[in-house]
Order: C-alpha cells, then structure tokens, then sequence
C-alpha cells in the first residue's frame, strides 16, 4: 500500500493574532509542523522502497522496516495533531453551545468542570492532550498522549487537541505552561469544535 503524498494544510489568518501567543510562537510552531508533513513523505517514500532483504531482515530490536514504521507514526502524529489544534485557534474563546455543550455538561457537570479538567489534564502531560469522544461507551474524555505517537486511544476521535509540548509555549510564557493553557482557551474557536464534534457523530 502507497500513502498518498502529504501536503500542509493552510490555516486562517486569525492564528497569527492570538491574545497572548506571539506572531512569532505561532510561525515557529507551524514550522514544526511543515516538518512533520516533509518526514511523513520521506518516510512512505522509504517504505514504497523496502526490498524483499529488508522485509526479511525484520527484527523487533531493530530492522529498517521497524524504524520507519514507528517513526512514521510519530510524524502522522504531528501532522494529525497540529491540524486539529491550529483548525480550532483564532476565535474569542466563547464557551460552545448546543450539543456540544450538553455533552460537555453530561460527562464533566459543567463546562467549567471541563476546563479545569482540561487544565490539570494539560499540566500533567507530557506532549499532547485530547478532547475525544469515546464510541465504545458515548462520552467525551480529556486523554493524554505523552508523545505525537501515543494516540489513537482505541474507540476514541479527538475534538480538541492541546499541545503542551515546549516548544508550543516556552517562547511566549517560559516554565508557566499553566498561563499558556489559560491563553489556549482564550482563543478557542468553539465553532469549529461544535464542527468537528457533529461530524463524528453522524
């Protein structure tokens, strides 16, 4: 099976606008993330190449075919996980409404419940924290992936995607990830959440 090429995605405008994120957090940031598109297809490039040799000298301590099967996912990661954070930044950070909202409020109790959730969620991980909704038992839950390459979390989609990587706050807020997660949700675009939550519910 060949991967179609990967292309990076163009975001809207209002993602270099944030309240409390620099211009230039943001533009390094998405400079992480072109990288990420450029190894995916360095990567399937590789892999459309592998030799009967290289299928036969497969090894669990390390072979060709495991390398870049494990570096691919970590870059699909990264590809994934950016796409979801810069589509929902860049609004004014208005609580969402309808279904999403009673949802929220039917697994967390309240919606400030939820972002205090999400907070200390953020705050304890190491790489990534997700919104997702979990098919298996039909609710919303705040995961935590400590690197691009721990999720999926299995029967879950995530809906919001927080990353508390370093590089996504230091240059702005230095060791205060907290002031960051504070800022992510001040430019939250709610709608697109609202978007992303009904698409997978249909």
């Amino acid at each position: 099976m060949a991967f179609a090429a990967a292309q990076p995605l163009t975001f809207s405008n209002r993602i270099y606008e944030l309240k409390g994120i620099s211009r230039k957090a943001v533009e390094e940031h998405l400079t992480l993330y072109q990288g990420y598109v450029k190894k995916f297809n360095e990567i399937t490039e590789k892999l459309a190449g592998l030799t009967d040799t290289d299928y036969e000298a497969a090894n669990q301590t390390y072979s060709l075919i495991r390398e870049l099967k494990v570096e691919l996912t970590f870059a699909y990661g990264g590809i994934v996980n950016h796409e979801i954070y810069f589509g929902h930044l860049g609004g004014n950070g208005e609580a969402p409404t309808g279904e999403l909202m009673a949802q929220i409020k039917k697994d967390f109790g309240s919606f400030e419940r939820y972002r205090q959730d999400m907070k200390a969620t953020a705050v304890a991980a190491r790489g990534w924290v997700w919104t997702a909704w979990n098919y298996r038992d039909k609710c919303l839950f705040n995961y935590i992936g400590d690197a691009q390459n721990t999720f999926p979390v299995w029967n879950s989609e995530p809906i919001v995607a927080l990353d508390t990587y370093e590089h996504a706050y230091f240059m702005d807020f230095g060791a205060a990830r907290a002031k960051y997660i504070d800022a992510f949700f001040e430019n939250m675009d709610w709608k697109a959440v609202e978007q992303n939550f009904s698409r997978i519910q249909r």
